[in-house]
Parts: structure tokens; C-alpha cells; sequence
């Protein structure tokens, strides 16, 4: 699709409720276009949806021209870090490679690509890892007006009981801050279903040590609407346009 119009209003307005008004899309649909790049002012890439144009001003919609951003979706092992490696460890890029890739990626990253880990994933730790250079991405997922939810599975070893599954949920605090509330059940006799909508350093084994469990398994499924589904582990495929849409759109 490609459309171009010099807004003539008076007065500024929302891109996405202009675009509806002119019969382009659904104000959905432009929030949609506007999380995939294709949505221009002046030749400027617009990323905030609450962004107005003012009068005067040219709005395009069609494919973005720039180099397209990497984002990576990683199943990571135990023993690969998520963000710089200190000494001999390895950190999580090194798996970005095009023979762990599953399916196709638009771009491959090179030696200088900067791919920051959006929420960090600990050494010990395995599963989701998303690592990416898309700035509105980032502010999306780690960001601190964030509301995406972050789900865990757990195996611990120690008693589980009522009273420790309480104080997960809510009621502990660490470095002398309270803990938002978490979602915690049991799913199996050692082993615990977290749901977080935060990410405070080793949070969930700090958690654990404070009710006297030792977490011997730390396994993350799931970030907002991403899920980790059957990619294998120390394999890494591509972000979709349209979970890249459903995340920022999630976050908020």
C-alpha cells in the first residue's frame, strides 16, 4: 500500500485518527503501520501512535526504505549470558548465526551489530531471550511505563506450602523495596508457574531463597504476547512484524 496527503486542518490531529477519516485504514491498522515503520511525516519516521501531525505537514504510508531493524527471539541454554560476557563466558549474540537460524530473517547481524538483551535472561537460566536494536521496541518491553507480564516455569527443591506460595505472591521484598505482586501456582509437586510484571536483578531466585526453596530449574516461556513455542534450544529465528506489533501494542 502507498498513500501520500498534505494535512490541510486546522488544527493538529492524531495520525492514526486522520488515516481513518481518509478511509486508509482503521485506527488499529494505522497503529499497526506505525509499529512497522511505514508510516511517515515529512519524511520522518513516525513511531509514537499518539503522534499529530500539524497543518502543512505531508504524511506517507507505504513500506519503509531504511535497513530493516534486527530483533531475535533466542531459546537460551543454561551456561550463554544475556548481555557482556566477562572473561571465557559466551555471550547470547554468538548464537546468531545463519546456521541456528530457524526460518528466514530479512538481516543478519555482523560483528558490529548492537543487539541489547530486552530483559535479561540470567546464566543459569534458560528459555525466551529477545534480543534486538529497535529502540521503540525496547522501550515497549523494558521499558518503565511497560505493562508487559513476563511467565516462568520453575522447579525447586523444599517443601512447598500454602504459606510460602502466599508470601510469593505478595509479601516479600528485596534491596528494601516491596515486590509488585506476582502471580505464583503450583503446577507439579516441585515445580512453580511465575507470572512478573517486573524484572528485578535474579528476582525469581532471590524470591525463592527468601521462603526457603532452592530454584533448580528456571525455564521463561513468555514475554506479553511472545511466546517461546517449540524453538529449539540455541536456536534463534527472526521477530515478526506482526509480534513486534503485538507487543508494543501489549505494552501499553
Amino acid at each position: 500500500m502507498s498513500w501520500s496527503k498534505t494535512y490541510s486542518g486546522a488544527e493538529p490531529q492524531r495520525v492514526n485518527k486522520w488515516l481513518a477519516a481518509e478511509g486508509v485504514c482503521s485506527r488499529r491498522e494505522a497503529e499497526e503501520l506505525i509499529a512497522k515503520g511505514q508510516v511517515r511525516i515529512d519524511g520522518e519516521r513516525v513511531e509514537d501512535p499518539g503522534r499529530k501531525i500539524l497543518p502543512g505537514q505531508k504524511l506517507e504510508v507505504g513500506a519503509a526504505q531504511a535497513t530493516p531493524k534486527i530483533s531475535a527471539v533466542i531459546n537460551k541454554p543454561v551456561g550463554v549470558v544475556s548481555a557482556q560476557p566477562e572473561g571465557e563466558q559466551i555471550p547470547a549474540a554468538r548464537l546468531l548465526t545463519k546456521a541456528n537460524l530457524i526460518g528466514k530473517a530479512e538481516a543478519l547481524p555482523t560483528k558490529t551489530t548492537s543487539l541489547p538483551p530486552l530483559g535479561r535472561l540470567d546464566q543459569d537460566s534458560r528459555g525466551l531471550l529477545l534480543l534486538s536494536e529497535d529502540g521503540v521496541l525496547a522501550k515497549a518491553v523494558i521499558g518503565p511505563d511497560s505493562k508487559l507480564d513476563k511467565e516462568y516455569l520453575v522447579r525447586v527443591s523444599g517443601p512447598i506450602n500454602d504459606r510460602k506460595l502466599a508470601l510469593l505472591r505478595h509479601g516479600l521484598s528485596l534491596d528494601g523495596r516491596t515486590l509488585k505482586p506476582a502471580k505464583v501456582e503450583q503446577i507439579e509437586p516441585q515445580r512453580l508457574r511465575f507470572t512478573l510484571i517486573e524484572g528485578r536483578n535474579r528476582q525469581i531466585r532471590r524470591m525463592c531463597e527468601l521462603v526457603d526453596l532452592d530454584v533448580t530449574d528456571l525455564y521463561r516461556i513468555r514475554i506479553g504476547p511472545l511466546k517461546i513455542g517449540d524453538l529449539p534450544e540455541g536456536r534463534w529465528r527472526a521477530l515478526t512484524e506482526a509480534e513486534r506489533a503485538a507487543m508494543i501494542r501489549a505494552s501499553k
